[in-house]
């Protein structure tokens, strides 16, 4: 495993910036998870890092040593692609050997390699179908397998999991994570979904337009976020927003509760609201209202656990509140956090 560095590392296509000087730091044996709407940049930064694209300025660094002009497979790493990118006309065996036998090793370290990963992903019994006779699940694991079978010093993952079904992609989410604490191998990981990104991520990086707004760990981006964009990118249902005269207001819908929630000594925030619905979850409730005076009038969502007592119907006017250090406060001209400027 190493260390993978991306240093003012910027792309251009046609004179717009889609990756734009960014900085970032991959630990040896991190799992860092590149997240952020479609058309961010993400997929491009990890092609750089790979070196399927080349930087329009900045040096990619693997291990310390830079190689931006150096080509992909002497860089020993190991990608995966949403489409998986299996041989259709190979069984699932040539397609996870073939790697190792364009490298030239030798037939029995093939065969043991091959052993090894299959037995790591449960797939020895597919090692003679071909791909057009697997499950997505099972594409998605004999793609895993032949990235981990050239031993690569890092993994670069780009939405490997977006073809599975809802069902699906929860295991294989778990199957990932522990692949990768097995193996301790340093890894980056791209998805446009921030669940997948809080579930898997030892550290996120969260993207828009081309920069990088936050790294931290999900517990950091989720609690303390940088900017309004963080703020309401990461979550669901996402903080609501509210504008006032000098400011975006910022509030968790499970931090909106009742007031009866709180102990009668607490104190708390005053934030009545008329409910428009109430969505049932199962094991959570979403209330959708219209906050009143003393607050402008905004649309939020209310996030309460099926457990606490509570009933409304629409039109009906019920006192909710927050806890002071709950609020979050953004720039009305940037988005950034205010407590973070001062």
């Amino acid at each position: 495993m190493a260390t993978v560095e991306a240093r003012r590392i910027s792309k251009r296509f046609d004179g717009r910036a889609v990756v734009d000087d960014i900085d970032l730091a991959v630990r040896e044996g991190e799992f860092l998870v590149l997240v952020g709407p479609s058309g961010c940049g993400k997929t491009t930064l990890l092609r750089m890092l790979a070196g399927l694209e080349t930087p329009t300025a900045g040096d990619v660094l693997i291990g310390g040593r830079v190689v931006t002009q150096v080509p992909p497979r002497a860089r020993n790493i190991a990608m995966v692609f949403q489409s998986y990118a299996l041989y259709p006309h190979l069984t699932v065996e040539k397609n996870i050997s073939f790697p190792l036998r364009a490298a030239g090793l030798a037939r029995t370290e093939i065969a043991a390699r091959v052993e090894r990963a299959a037995q790591m992903f449960s797939i020895g019994e597919l090692l003679n179908r071909k791909p057009r006779q697997l499950s997505g699940g099972e594409r998605q694991r004999v793609a895993l397998a032949r990235a981990v079978v050239r031993e690569p010093v890092a993994f670069l993952l780009d939405e490997p999991l977006s073809n599975l079904d809802a069902k699906l992609r929860t295991s294989a989410r778990d199957e990932l994570q522990q692949f990768q604490r097995r193996l301790g191998t340093t890894t980056i990981y791209v998805t446009h979904d921030q669940v997948e990104a809080m579930g898997l991520g030892d550290r996120i990086a969260v993207l828009e337009a081309g920069t990088v707004h936050q790294i931290g760990t999900p517990a950091e981006v989720y609690d303390d976020p940088h900017d309004a964009f963080v703020a309401t990118f990461i979550g669901s249902p996402p903080m609501n927003l509210i504008r006032t005269e000098r400011e975006f207001v910022g509030v968790r819908p499970e931090q909106l509760l009742p007031r009866a929630a709180y102990g009668a000594g607490e104190e708390t925030l005053p934030f009545p609201l008329v409910v428009h619905r109430v969505e049932n979850l199962g094991a959570d409730r979403l209330v959708y209202g219209e906050l009143q005076a003393p607050h402008p009038q905004a649309r939020v969502i209310a996030r309460l656990p099926s457990l606490l007592p509570f009933s409304a119907a629409a039109g009906e006017r019920h006192d909710f509140a927050v806890r002071p250090r709950e609020v979050k406060r953004f720039a009305l001209a940037d988005g950034r956090r205010i407590e973070a400027m001062q």
